[in-house]
């Protein structure tokens, strides 16, 4: 066990670099001057020099890159040129509230999703496995953004049960969990897990039948086996293979929220990615984008290490 834990973050390692170098690659490639959202109309050549070079703009990409990834590793990942603030600070702030979000998603669409897919698969070609094979295709098909414009118009301006947008009471960024801030989450969080929901449902469910069908289970009912006993045996047979899919999907859940957290307008990462998008703010943008990025290599890693321990036959492989 040991030896593959060692194994798969040696694996990790150059991973976590290409996705360094992809990651300023990509920001720094696109067109635009990110200096532009700070000077002046009438600022002078003297002045767009002095920033240029404090930011490090006028040195050679190479450069660029090896000095931005030496002070990334020692927990520095530039300064904001829209704000003026650390980076890492702006990150993670933003990362926490996702997080939070991300948790209460999370355990509505694995739960949810979880349950109708073992419904599903355990009573093949019934009602119920009509109607739970129907609501993980909708969850699927539905757009985010919109549901999520839906949910507000429904429950926030006509019903008026929920709060609409942010992230707390007077648009306030501090967080107490007490339901005066948590009732600020149930809209987004719905919103986020219909589509993981959907995922994992319809996965699980493939699982279950495909085990349903193996003659180890024929053999456990010709014993006399219980569907309970049955049922414990599916679950731990189809637990790795789901546990992954839901590994994926909470990355999905951290990294992809931007459009959800920009109609609820939640201070996480997707919205704070947005702000920087159109501020061209360069250290911003690839410090957020290699934060997420660091998360989702690290639940994967994580993921695979819990699947070893349910199945030993994956390290044995």
């Amino acid at each position: 066990m040991l030896a593959y834990l060692l194994r798969r973050i040696a694996y990790a390692v150059p991973i976590m670099l290409g996705v360094a170098l992809v990651c300023f690659a990509l920001v720094h490639l696109s067109p635009g001057d990110p200096l532009v959202s700070i000077l002046p109309p009438d600022a002078s050549a003297e002045l767009q020099a002095q920033l240029t070079e404090l930011y490090g703009f006028n040195r050679s990409y190479p450069e660029q890159f090896a000095s931005w990834l030496w002070r990334a590793l020692q927990g520095d990942l530039g300064t904001s040129i829209a704000t003026g603030r650390p980076v890492i600070e702006e990150v993670l702030t933003a990362v926490t509230n996702t997080l939070r979000l991300a948790a209460l998603a999370t355990l509505i669409g694995f739960v949810f999703g979880g349950l109708f897919g073992f419904v599903a698969g355990y009573f093949r070609n019934s009602w119920l496995d009509k109607l739970a094979s129907m609501l993980s295709v909708l969850g699927v098909s539905v757009p985010h953004y919109w549901l999520g414009m839906v949910m507000v118009i429904v429950f926030s301006s006509q019903l008026m049960w929920l709060p609409a947008t942010g992230a707390g009471p007077g648009g306030s960024a501090d967080w107490a969990w007490d339901w005066e801030h948590i009732q600020f989450m149930i809209l987004p969080a719905l919103t986020m897990s219909v589509i993981p929901m959907g995922i994992i449902a319809r996965t699980v469910r493939a699982l279950v039948a495909d085990i349903l069908d193996q003659e180890f289970i024929i053999g456990l009912r010709a014993k006399g086996l219980t569907h309970l006993g049955v049922f414990r045996h599916v679950v731990k047979n189809a637990a790795p293979t789901a546990l992954a899919v839901m590994g994926l999907q909470l990355g999905y859940l951290l990294g992809g929220s931007i459009l959800i957290e920009t109609v609820f307008s939640w201070p996480g990462t997707g919205f704070l990615l947005n702000s920087a998008i159109f501020q061209r703010d360069l250290p911003l943008l690839q410090g957020t984008i290699l934060v997420l990025a660091l998360f989702f290599v690290v639940l994967n890693l994580l993921v695979d290490v819990v699947q070893t321990l349910l199945d030993p036959r994956i390290a044995r492989a």
